[in-house]
């Protein structure tokens, strides 16, 4: 059983939507499936603070950093399910 990035699996998905660290299906590889749900938790949780986020119409610089965090979550959820599936389909 390997450790989360940054300590716990919060950590990790702050990380991820700061743009701090990329998931991969290498960095995954090292994780328990258990864990695997707990950031895909987290990570479902800051998706859902991010949308929630309003931002000024007028302020672009803010408009874009919020669109780039929203992306960077989305993609990592992504890899995070894929890398989750592959391992079931492993144990089937």
């Amino acid at each position: 059983m390997g450790s989360f990035l940054g300590g716990s699996a919060p950590a990790m998905a702050r990380q991820v939507a700061d743009g701090y660290t990329l998931l991969s299906p290498v960095i995954l590889k090292r994780l328990a499936d258990d864990q695997l749900q707990m950031l895909e938790f987290e990570l479902d949780k800051r998706l859902r603070d991010s949308r929630a986020d309003q931002v000024e119409l007028e302020d672009q610089k803010a408009i874009q950093e919020r669109n780039r965090r929203i992306s960077r979550i989305e993609n990592s959820l992504r890899v995070l399910r894929g890398t989750m599936q592959l391992r079931k389909r492993k144990r089937v």
